[in-house]
């Protein structure tokens, strides 16, 4: 598909290059026509034989391989391919997963384990993650910060507001959501999308909680010396550290009411005065606030000033929590996976087909710092082996449907049947096709109205070739 690269050129001037093994034309040049909308080079084969000759003359940054080819078994594949391809992630993929053919990929030197579905959107996912891990690995600078990465539509348009927003560098902006949302993420990502010299610039997080009423203001603008007892010199605050960069109001909600008006008056004349002072001093900086409270609420309650909640909402951004994002939770764990392993000093853990499972399921109450954590105390427990369920907190186990527990929801999906026509599959597709319908095409959803886990749901609407669009 693509001309032989230049052999005078380097690896890392080379563009990101990935063979495709899979016999099914279709589904391959399906995967290879995605990749390449998203500017990465792809060569297709469909055989061991072809796949052999490519990778004699081409250098690869990955490989998506198929277990069952017409020639041989992607499993023999493997070593031959890593022999010439040492750099290279290799990505198994296969109709129907076992975890006896899962362990034995990674043993030979696969990084990752997919059960191929109608649609094509985790290979690609999982593609796009691994370029993104060597784009940071050659120094080049990641395209989206950690904790905002993903590809569901809720955290896309918190990128799209933040990359709007960045241009209007006086706007003050209101960040709101769940605690572990990445409130402040999403703020320093604002920062650096808002001049090209931010890294020199100043990125200062004021935690509203833990200042004390009594120094709250002398914390945000400073005091003069004597301002106070105790205050036996000069200090700057917050405001002027952040000079001409970004200051961070954290859970602005919980500031002491006695210093809600001072700050409503320093965002409005972008001027403050030390404590002790009567001089005013400009500022420059963005002014972010975040807060896990509905401010609207406290407003109606009495506890928080609406001219102050107005003037921190000019431009308000909501950062959903985990659980509304989707498949979002697989590429954060692998980005986390890749993170902390390297940091422990092992090789990224593979995590196993029903750990992803369950990584799915799981409500996330802590949203993506409670991932994180998990994610690191599963790479310290496996030791750089092969992640399994028991190295998951057992609360993620306890509430994981058992395998063989009846579905919950069912009840409530009208079926129709047959005497001496339908069989028990017939009945089983009907349910899955009523879920679907139910729950709005939302895989998640139908899952959970069936009682079993997304990763079930989408073995069954494969079995049954149910090809419902993606969501």
């Amino acid at each position: 598909m693509n001309e032989q690269p230049n052999t005078h050129e380097t690896r890392e001037d080379l563009p990101f290059r990935v063979l495709v093994i899979e016999d099914e034309q279709l589904y391959a040049y399906a995967i290879a026509r995605e990749l390449e909308r998203s500017g990465i080079s792809c060569d297709v084969a469909n055989t061991v034989h072809d796949s052999l000759a490519l990778n004699e003359r081409t250098q690869y940054e990955a490989v998506v391989l198929d277990h069952k080819l017409p020639d041989g078994d992607g499993l023999d594949l493997i070593p031959s391919l890593l022999s010439r391809q040492s750099k290279a992630t290799v990505i198994m993929m296969t109709a129907y997963e076992t975890i006896a053919n899962a362990v034995l990929a990674i043993k030979l030197g696969a990084k990752d384990y997919l059960v191929k579905e109608t649609s094509v959107r985790p290979i690609i996912d999982k593609v796009l993650e691994i370029k993104r891990l060597n784009d940071v690995s050659r120094g080049w600078p990641e395209p989206r910060a950690e904790g905002l990465c993903g590809n569901s539509r809720a955290i896309l348009r918190v990128v799209e507001q933040l990359e709007k927003v960045a241009r209007c560098r006086d706007t003050t902006v209101l960040l709101t959501g769940e605690t572990g949302v990445g409130k402040e993420v999403a703020a320093r990502l604002l920062h650096t999308l808002s001049t090209p010299e931010s890294e020199s610039r100043p990125f200062v997080a004021v935690d509203c909680i833990a200042l004390p009423s009594t120094l709250a203001e002398s914390v945000l603008f400073g005091h003069e010396r004597g301002a106070f007892t105790g205050a036996d010199r000069t200090r700057e605050g917050a405001f002027h550290d952040a000079q001409d960069g970004t200051i961070l109001l954290d859970e602005v909600g919980d500031i002491d009411p006695g210093v809600q008006g001072k700050l409503l008056r320093v965002l409005e004349s972008r001027r403050y005065q030390r404590v002790g002072s009567t001089r005013e001093r400009p500022f420059a900086a963005r002014v972010v606030a975040a807060t896990n409270r509905a401010l609207a609420e406290m407003v109606a309650d009495g506890t928080f000033r609406l001219d102050l909640y107005q003037r921190l909402a000019i431009f308000p951004i909501h950062i959903p929590p985990l659980r509304e994002r989707g498949d979002d939770v697989l590429l954060l764990a692998a980005h986390f996976l890749e993170k902390i392993a390297q940091r422990a000093g092992f090789d990224s853990s593979p995590l196993s087909p029903e750990v992803r499972a369950r990584l799915c399921e799981y409500d996330y109450p802590g949203n993506v710092r409670e991932l994180k954590n998990i994610i690191e105390r599963a790479v310290i427990l496996a030791e750089g082996g092969f992640i399994a369920p028991h190295h998951l907190p057992e609360r993620m186990l306890r509430h994981a449907p058992h395998p063989g527990a009846p579905p919950k929801r069912s009840a409530g999906i009208p079926i129709e049947f047959v005497p001496g026509v339908d069989s028990l599959e017939t009945l089983e597709a009907q349910m899955l096709k009523r879920a679907l319908e139910s729950a709005g095409g939302v895989k998640t959803e139908a899952a959970r109205i069936l009682g079993i886990s997304r990763f079930q749901l989408l073995r069954r609407l494969e079995k049954y070739g149910l090809r419902e669009s993606e969501r």
